[in-house]
Parts: structure tokens; C-alpha cells; sequence
């Protein structure tokens, strides 16, 4: 047998094209012709792949002479050159053809955070959809809608907050948690000119809910991809947010119900993080108590946070400890709220009386004004004169029947399956919690409407997007799927934005000519005739005047040179002691002027069941009217009395 040729030792560098692992220098096994790093003597031979060749499994006994299977490379005859067996090897593997590899389906799981991740079009989605809600809701903002009632309130308190550290400048009687107006506080004192820096109190707080709906944007489009893990469904639910005309009426008004939709998203946002942390279960436990201490109603949006917080948390390690860390964390703002009424020694009632028939005439408590507002009823919300039919469905019928529609569909799809279908549960839940609030019987105002726009806006983006996968199951628009996947939405939102009967974008005025709807018209300045009333007000009477007039004109008529400190709203001149009693003596011929629109006299007929504000009637009865402005069906008129 020829002898083996001897090699130099290898110096432990190796070409590029080599598939050798090693570095080091390599020895050579005689039987075989493998080799191995030098640096392994004294380890068995068989644990490591030779150099040149594919790896090999480990076996029990080196070099078996029969082997119980066939090798991966066939064995290489004694005295034969193994650089050959090794190139030959090579060849082999570049020869054989290589499969790809298999693509991994996204994981998706709401339960364990599993969301995916938003990429380049999500990133342009989400940017196109802030742009949307900046211009559409900032657009006309200080000029439409009219100033409300209770924007005037809210701000007023935000003023008492400023002025004089104290939660209203009348008897403070809890019908509202005061967290919504420390917020307008909050943003109106660190700015140059105060509540004057956009032109008056109202348009600075507007401009608060303009900042206020581009971050509920945010929050709205990441909840929704979330949940659904899509960003069809989230831009979907954004872009009903942003232009449908019933969402721009209210969301651009000072409302707490906006300021409190805010914290619901933000708590919403919290408990949707990929992680479930501590930090994440106690944000998003104090957001809930500031939504809580700012409108009383986000109370029928708990059970669902209840039920998605033990969904996130179970079977974590820490979920003991985190299941009482969130009720703790939302009880806290909660509990400096009912600390602050007991150290006020207006906790509870006089003599523990809460009697509805006899309301206690010198004491204010928390608890007295709760059970008020619960046994409030007024009329039924589905009768033929009720506020849905004679306001929310003529703003936006398409939104409301659409997005009820898309709830009872999240309803089903979640309940049907609540392990894959989590998302749907939660929103369809929130939404039906808070329809069940609005239809249960008791007193709804106009704007009480406003928590549930995100969430049927966020129903219908999530039930478009189930819809569209299910469809493309049949075999004839699998092909279209992406064509059809944003054509379909897209041309439907075409249609809503060019459709007079929407009103999204254009409508039909009362003579029947197509014009761009009321939102963005550029000649309808509503807001003007205020000022115009507040202008004549300044010019013709005098400051020491005592005025009965609406809310929305008090921070005018208060923080403005000159000051009229005798202008008070007709419900704090016949409800609060201090001005009631002690200033108008509750005579009619103490009332110098009355400024009245159509709004308020409207408000007089319906709050005056007991006769509180009698007097205040009669006062318009013996009156002139010295100035009256007309437009559509608004009418502001200002009167003297006789």
C-alpha cells in the first residue's frame, strides 16, 4: 500500500470558498479522511463534522466499518486524496438544489400582544389621517358651530380656577366632576394672554379640543390596529372620526365629553401594549379615574376595561399583583375627589336627607346631587320628537345606522369566538355599554352623543375590514385582493364626501342648491352674531347693570374690559342663594337687561317645572326689545326691562 504523502501542517487560514468552520489548524483521521481542528485532541473524532464535508450526526462509535445506515458522503478509500472527496462533496451540495424557505404566517393575538408591526404604509395611513383631522376639525374652528350653553360653563369654571382658586364662581353644587375644567385651567394659564389668546374664552378652549381630537386620532388609529390587526381598519375608523359632520359638530365645541374620550383612549392605549407592564397596568389605571372624575358616564365603559385587563394579565406571573395595582391606580383620582367633598363637610346631606321632593335649600353634598342625577328621567330617546330623530340622525344618519350595525356584527363575532376574536368583543362591548347608557330612559342632552362616535367609528372600520378578508375567500376575488381591499373603502368614501344627502363635504341648502356644507363654509360666520350682541352690549349699557343672560356670553362679559360683575346666567339667578336672594331679591323689577337667544328661552320652558325662574319670565314679559339679530333659526334679541 503506497504510503501516505505528508502535508504540511495547515496555519489555521482557509479560503473563502471553504465551508470548513475551523479556523484553528486540522488534523486528519487515517480510516476516514475527515479532519478536525487540532485544538480538539483527546475528543472523540465522530462529534465533529470534517472540514470540507456536510455535518454529520453524532454517532456512538467512531469509524464503524459497517455502519447502520448509509452516510451522508460515501466513505473515501485508504491512499485516496481527500482534498478530492471534499471538493467532490462540495459539488454535491452546489449541484443539489436548495429549497426556500417556507414563509411564517404573521402572528396575530390581541390576548398575548402579538400585534403587527406597522410598516411603511401604516406610517403614511396614520400621517394622512393626523393631516385629516388637523384640517378638518381646525378649519372654521372659532366661526361654526354657535357657542353652546355649557362651553360658557365650563369655561367660566376654568376662569374661577384662574381668577380665584375656587371649582365655579357660584355655589360649587358637584354636578360635575371638576377634573374636565382643572384641565382647561391647566392649559389656559401658561399662555400669553390667558383665555384672550385666541379672541376670547370660548376659542381658546376650542383650540384645546382642536389638540385634544389630533391626539384622539393617534390613539383611535393605534387601538383599532390593534385590535383588528389591520391598518385598513384603523384608517377606516379615522376617517369617520375626522370628517363625518356629527363628529365635527361636537368634537370642535368645549366639551368634557371630549376631554373624557381622551383618557378612555389613553387607558384603552395603555392596556393594548405589546408588554403588559406595571407601568403600562398603572397608566392606564389613572387615565380611567381622570376619564371617571371628568364625566361621570365613563363609568358604563368599565365592565369592557375589566375584562381586557384580565385577558392581558392571564397567566402572567405578576397577574395577582396587577389586578390590584389597576383598580387601585383608577380609585385614586377618584378618592381625591370624594376627600375633597368630605373636607368640605359635603359628603353627605343634612340630617342624612335625600328626599327629591324637598331638596335642601342651604347645603350642597356629593352624594345628594348623585342620587338626583340618578332618578332623572326625561322622555324616551327613540320617540318621534326625541334627539335622534330630530338631531343626531339628521347630521350624520349614515354613521349612526352604519356603526349600530357594525356593533351588533363586532357583538357577534367576538361572542361566536372569543379566543381569536378578542378585539371585536372589546370594541362591540364598548360601544353596546355606552348605546345601553344613552337608551335607558334618563335625562339626554344633545351632546351626550359624543363618546359614542369613536366607537361606532371604530366598529365600522373593524367589521369593513372582517368583511373584505371574508370575501376574498371565494376564488373569483382572490386574485383582486389588494385592488379590491382599498378600492372598495376608498370609492365608498368618494361617494360620502362628494354625496349632498351625507353632508360630509357638500349638502343642499334650503333652495336647493349644492353648496359646501356648513363645517367648512367660508361665508357662514354663526359665531359673529355673538360677538355683534356682546358689541352693543358694551356700547350702550352701562357696567353696574344687573343682566340676565346665557352661559356662553359670561366670559366675555367677565374677563373683558369693562367688567360687568352683575351679569349672571338665568340658571345661577334662580337657583344659587348668594345671587337669587341677595342681589336680585327675586323681584323682576331688579333685572335691568336681558340678553336672550332662541337656545335659552328654550331652556327656560323646559328647566322651569317647580317655577324657579317665574320671575325671570315675567321680567321678559315687561320688556322692550332694543336689538335682535336673525339668521336661519337662530335669533339673539336683547331686551330692557320696563
Amino acid at each position: 500500500m503506497a504510503s501516505r504523502p505528508r502535508r504540511r501542517p495547515s496555519s489555521g487560514w482557509r479560503s473563502p470558498g471553504s465551508r470548513s468552520r475551523w479556523s484553528s489548524p486540522t488534523r486528519r483521521c487515517g480510516p476516514c479522511g475527515g479532519s478536525w481542528p487540532a485544538a480538539t485532541t483527546g475528543r472523540r473524532h465522530s462529534t465533529w463534522a470534517p472540514t470540507g464535508a456536510r455535518p454529520r450526526r453524532r454517532s456512538r462509535v467512531s469509524h464503524d466499518p459497517v455502519p447502520s445506515r448509509a452516510p451522508s458522503n460515501p466513505p473515501v478509500a485508504v491512499g485516496q486524496n481527500a482534498d478530492q472527496s471534499a471538493d467532490q462533496s462540495a459539488g454535491q451540495d452546489q449541484a443539489a438544489p436548495q429549497r426556500p424557505p417556507a414563509r411564517r404566517r404573521r402572528r396575530f393575538s390581541v390576548e398575548r400582544g402579538w400585534f403587527p408591526p406597522l410598516g411603511n404604509a401604516g406610517k403614511i395611513a396614520l400621517a394622512v389621517s393626523l393631516l385629516t383631522g388637523a384640517l378638518t376639525h381646525g378649519y372654521h374652528l372659532f366661526r361654526y358651530p354657535l357657542y353652546l350653553t355649557d362651553e360658557g360653563i365650563y369655561m367660566q369654571r376654568a376662569w374661577s380656577l384662574v381668577r380665584e382658586t375656587s371649582l365655579s364662581p357660584y355655589t360649587y353644587d358637584y354636578d360635575h366632576a371638576p377634573a374636565g375644567w382643572i384641565t382647561l385651567a391647566g392649559w389656559v394659564f401658561p399662555l400669553p394672554q390667558q383665555f384672550e389668546t385666541f379672541g376670547n374664552a370660548i376659542n381658546t378652549g376650542r383650540f384645546l379640543m382642536l389638540l385634544v381630537h389630533v391626539a384622539s386620532v393617534y390613539l383611535l388609529f393605534e387601538i383599532t390596529r390593534r385590535l383588528s390587526g389591520s391598518v385598513l381598519a384603523a384608517t377606516v375608523a379615522a376617517f369617520f372620526f375626522n370628517v363625518s359632520p356629527i363628529a365635527v359638530y361636537y368634537q370642535r365645541q368645549v366639551l368634557l365629553d371630549n376631554l373624557m374620550m381622551f383618557w378612555l383612549l389613553l387607558s384603552l392605549f395603555a392596556l393594548l401594549r405589546r408588554e403588559t407592564t406595571i407601568r403600562s397596568v398603572f397608566g392606564g389605571g389613572v387615565a380611567l379615574g381622570l376619564a371617571l372624575i371628568t364625566k361621570e358616564n365613563a363609568i358604563f365603559f368599565v365592565p369592557s376595561f375589566i375584562y381586557l385587563l384580565y385577558r392581558r394579565i392571564k397567566g402572567s406571573p405578576s397577574h395577582r399583583f396587577l389586578r390590584t395595582l389597576w383598580p387601585f391606580a383608577a380609585a385614586a383620582p377618584i378618592g381625591a375627589y370624594v376627600t375633597y367633598a368630605l373636607l368640605k363637610n359635603e359628603l353627605l346631606p343634612s340630617s342624612f336627607d335625600f328626599d327629591l321632593n324637598n331638596p335642601p335649600a342651604d347645603h350642597v353634598s356629593l352624594l345628594y346631587t348623585l342620587w338626583w342625577q340618578l332618578n332623572r328621567s326625561q322622555g324616551n330617546l327613540l320617540s318621534h320628537d326625541g334627539l335622534l330623530y330630530t338631531s343626531w340622525l339628521m347630521r350624520d344618519s349614515f354613521m349612526l345606522i352604519a356603526g349600530f350595525a357594525a356593533m351588533l356584527l363586532c357583538l357577534w363575532w367576538g361572542l361566536r369566538d372569543r379566543q381569536r376574536n378578542l378585539g371585536h368583543l372589546i370594541i362591540g362591548t364598548l360601544a353596546f355599554g355606552y348605546t345601553f347608557y344613552l337608551l335607558r330612559g334618563s335625562v339626554v342632552l344633545d351632546f351626550y352623543v359624543t363618546p359614542l362616535i369613536p366607537m361606532f367609528a371604530m366598529c365600522i372600520g373593524m367589521a369593513v375590514d372582517r368583511l373584505l378578508k371574508a370575501s376574498f375567500k371565494n376564488r373569483f376575488l382572490r386574485g383582486a385582493h389588494g385592488l379590491v381591499r382599498v378600492g372598495a373603502p376608498s370609492l365608498v368614501a368618494v361617494v360620502l364626501l362628494m354625496s349632498p344627502s351625507s353632508g360630509y363635504l357638500v349638502h343642499t341648502n334650503t333652495e336647493g342648491v349644492v353648496q359646501i356644507a356648513d363645517q367648512y363654509q367660508k361665508k357662514l360666520n354663526l359665531t359673529k352674531m355673538q360677538h355683534d350682541q356682546i358689541a352693543w352690549v358694551r356700547k350702550h349699557v352701562p357696567s353696574n347693570a344687573r343682566i340676565i343672560m346665557d352661559d356662553d356670553l359670561w366670559g366675555e362679559l367677565h374677563d373683558v374690559r369693562p367688567f360687568y360683575p352683575y351679569a349672571h346666567s338665568h340658571w345661577n339667578a334662580a337657583s344659587d342663594p348668594d345671587v337669587r336672594d341677595k342681589l336680585f331679591k327675586k323681584r323682576w323689577q331688579n333685572i335691568d337687561y336681558i340678553i336672550m337667544s332662541n337656545k335659552m328661552r328654550k331652556s327656560m320652558a323646559t328647566n322651569n317645572a317647580d317655577g324657579r325662574e317665574n320671575w325671570i319670565l315675567k321680567a321678559l314679559q315687561n320688556s322692550d326689545r332694543v336689538w335682535s339679530r336673525i339668521q336661519g333659526n337662530i335669533k339673539l334679541e336683547i331686551y330692557r326691562v320696563q
